[in-house]
């Protein structure tokens, strides 16, 4: 089912529900989606769907992080809540096998030796990899992978 048509039932969802954090989330979720469409003027695919929501997810784990340095529990749950919510729209994640196939694939494939090749093994990854699977983690270990 189309992101975005799988959101809107869900918004029905939780205002029928009385679900007020997920209605709050989805809501959030939505406006991040048509904002984009208005700035860029497009409609967006799947792939550009996943990368808002992939946004939103890194956002409220910065937040939760800076919560509880700031011994603030409570909204850092909240935060927690709202990942565990819109982790829903992501695919599966990729397990590690998978992700080290990928890589050894994505390093044979653009021959890359050192860390200067780091920018064009990230381009190839990027496709296969996009909501499955936490970029910052996939450049660690493409580093770790390349010497650096």
């Amino acid at each position: 089912m189309d992101l975005k048509l799988r959101l809107q039932n869900d918004i029905k969802t939780a205002m029928r529900g009385g679900d007020k954090l997920g209605l709050i989330t989805l809501r959030m979720l939505s406006a991040a989606i048509k904002q984009r469409e208005i700035d860029e003027r497009i409609v967006l695919d799947e792939a550009q769907v996943l990368s808002v929501v992939e946004k939103l997810i890194k956002q409220r784990r910065e937040a939760a992080t800076q919560y509880e340095a700031g011994n603030r529990p409570d909204l850092a749950a909240k935060e927690l809540a709202e990942i565990a919510l819109l982790q829903a729209y992501l695919p599966e994640p990729l397990s590690e096998a998978e992700l080290d196939a990928l890589i050894e694939g994505a390093l044979a494939e653009t021959g890359a030796a050192s860390i200067k090749d780091m920018g064009r093994i990230m381009a190839a990854l990027k496709p296969a990899i996009q909501g499955r699977a936490d970029m910052a983690i996939v450049s660690a270990r493409v580093k770790g992978r390349l010497g650096a």
